[in-house]
């Protein structure tokens, strides 16, 4: 036990999370913080924020709100040196802000030659410079120290070509190129000790989508069927069980883990449809 406790403890790590005021961005912040963790919550809307920090709080750990809009380089520059006055440093980042628009989403009915180029461009931004953007920002601190981890947040429509999520499925594809260029730059200019992953989770029913897999009633959409329907596991993801791979990631025993990007799909990429 004492062993494992070793390879998988984060104790005494800061951690800082980005995009933790969402379903799978909280779950994750509340993990980490039971891992052993302080916990900072980054995120637009303050009283999520907060609200995150109280189910930190409630699970025993650790947590502190810092309200930032990933794509403002002053408030996330705000939001660093707050952490830094408050605690001693920072070991983990994790990227967890994202999301979709419909200006990105090829309606039905509509063809690829209809749809405005601009409409992609928030979903570009959010996705990707909100990744990149605190990776310079919080990562300047992890490379100071040449140690560290930084985990993004990807997504089946990088691997997969999926209908309608055009800019999206370009946003995420972006990300995870993003992380293994970062894992190569990071490990040769900072050293081995500083590791950038990725985990791309299948499908969790969140607030984004909610509307587009369950009807009101809590029975499938067609374009939630169609997903069941491709992934073996026969159902949705739940938040927690993101958990074990993110504490994996971000502590000692995937010290050797750098530029991977993990799935945690129910074998949604496995999956031919055949």
């Amino acid at each position: 036990m004492v062993f494992l406790q070793e390879l998988f403890s984060l104790e005494g790590k800061v951690a800082v999370i980005t995009g933790g005021t969402g379903v799978l961005g909280g779950a994750m912040a509340v993990g980490l913080a039971r891992a052993g963790a302080r916990v900072a919550v980054i995120g637009r809307r303050h009283a999520q924020a907060q609200a995150t920090v109280a189910a930190i709080e409630a699970a025993g750990g650790v947590g502190l709100a810092l309200p930032a809009d990933v794509l403002a380089r002053g408030q996330l520059e705000q939001a660093r040196d707050r952490l830094l006055q408050a605690w001693d440093g920072i070991d983990i980042l994790v990227n967890a802000a994202g999301g979709n628009l419909p200006s990105a989403t090829l309606p039905p009915g509509e063809t690829f030659f209809n749809l405005p180029v601009e409409g992609m461009e928030p979903v570009i931004a959010l996705n990707l410079q909100g990744t990149l953007l605190p990776s310079q920002i919080f990562g300047a601190e992890l490379a100071r120290r040449r140690s560290g981890c930084i985990v993004n947040i990807s997504s089946m429509a990088a691997q997969r070509a999926m209908t309608r999520v055009v800019g999206y499925g370009l946003a995420k594809a972006a990300v995870e190129n993003a992380t293994r260029w970062l894992a190569v730059e990071l490990a040769r200019s900072c050293g081995a000790g500083l590791r950038v992953n990725a985990i791309a989770p299948g499908f969790f029913v969140g607030e984004q989508n909610r509307a587009l897999l369950l009807n009101p009633d809590g029975s499938l959409t067609p374009r939630g069927k169609t997903i069941i329907d491709h992934t073996p596991a026969g159902r949705f993801g739940t938040p927690d069980e993101l958990l074990s791979t993110l504490i994996w990631l971000c502590s000692p025993g995937a010290c050797f883990v750098n530029g991977v990007v993990v799935a945690v799909d129910g074998g949604f990429s496995a999956f031919s449809g055949v």
